[in-house]
């Protein structure tokens, strides 16, 4: 089937990267007339925190073939700290948490301890590789504690996708086609509720049902969106590498650029849409790393 450019959307968002300090991969297709716009949206980039969304699929495909139970509880022990600023390191020895509320940690707030708990749980990166190459893709892959994964984790770190596949991932979780409509639905209800919302979530109205993921290491920033616009949902993916701004406050390029697309994209799909994003949501803020897990 051939592809329907939206040139209008496309000459824009080539002129929006030109001259970014950095490389820069975007994909953005209207769900209503299957219309797409991108720049470099079959390259490899890093996930950073985005990596999350193929360990999430790993641990629905263990529900559906329960060997894993939703609310089963677990016991946390000290050995699977990873050190940073996560919720769940926080716990003592001992403690125990439900997997509904490890998965919460990791979508929601991108808590790396709960993640590589859960990248476990999942039967690890090549189980989850698997996967990811049985529904189709080739690009996405978890490379962190993987099997044959060391030269790509160099290159990508925790995990590498390309912004089609990924916003093809969220289109499908999207639209209930990955894995099954009831896995899907588990995925959709998860990922609207990311508490990482200053910047291309903040330039589309609260009332509005956002999924998303993002996720940050030093030399890149990266966002996936799926928006349910009143008249022209969309799904986009922006991911950025080799920044040159490697600065962690709000006026980062990266996430300039972030919150910059999805402001235009959302004049572009919603045009008699009279809200304008708040910048209160931005002021100030000071992020910390999200996605260089080992």
């Amino acid at each position: 089937m051939d592809v329907k450019i939206d040139r209008r959307l496309q000459a824009h968002i080539e002129g929006l990267v030109k001259g970014f300090p950095g490389e820069v991969g975007i994909y953005v297709k209207d769900l209503r007339r299957a219309t797409i716009a991108s720049v470099r949206a079959d390259e490899l980039f890093p996930t950073a925190s985005i990596v999350k969304v193929p360990i999430v699929i790993g641990i629905l495909d263990k529900l559906e073939k329960h060997e894993l139970e939703y609310h089963q509880k677990l016991t946390y022990t000290e050995d699977l700290l990873y050190e940073g600023e996560d919720i769940l390191g926080s716990f003592k020895g001992k403690e125990k948490i439900e997997l509904s509320k490890l998965i919460m940690l990791m979508l929601t707030t991108s808590d790396n301890t709960a993640s590589l708990w859960l990248q476990a749980l999942a039967g690890g990166g090549t189980r989850i590789n698997r996967i990811l190459a049985d529904l189709g893709y080739s690009a996405t892959r978890v490379n962190s504690r993987t099997d044959g994964r060391k030269d790509a984790q160099a290159t990508y770190g925790w995990g590498q996708t390309s912004p089609r596949e990924i916003a093809d991932i969220m289109e499908r979780i999207a639209t209930g086609r990955l894995l099954s409509p009831a896995s899907s639905e588990r995925m959709l209800r998860c990922l609207g509720r990311n508490y990482w919302d200053e910047e291309a979530i903040s330039q589309i109205p609260p009332d509005v049902f956002v999924a998303s993921k993002n996720g940050a290491v030093n030399q890149s920033r990266s966002e996936v969106l799926f928006v349910k616009a009143p008249n022209n949902p969309y799904v986009f993916s922006i991911i950025t590498r080799n920044q040159k701004d490697q600065s962690w406050g709000n006026a980062n390029e990266g996430w300039v650029l972030a919150r910059t697309l999805s402001r235009d994209l959302w004049k572009h799909f919603e045009p008699k849409s009279t809200w304008k994003a708040s910048q209160a949501l931005a002021m100030g803020q000071t992020m910390t790393s999200r996605g260089g897990a080992a």
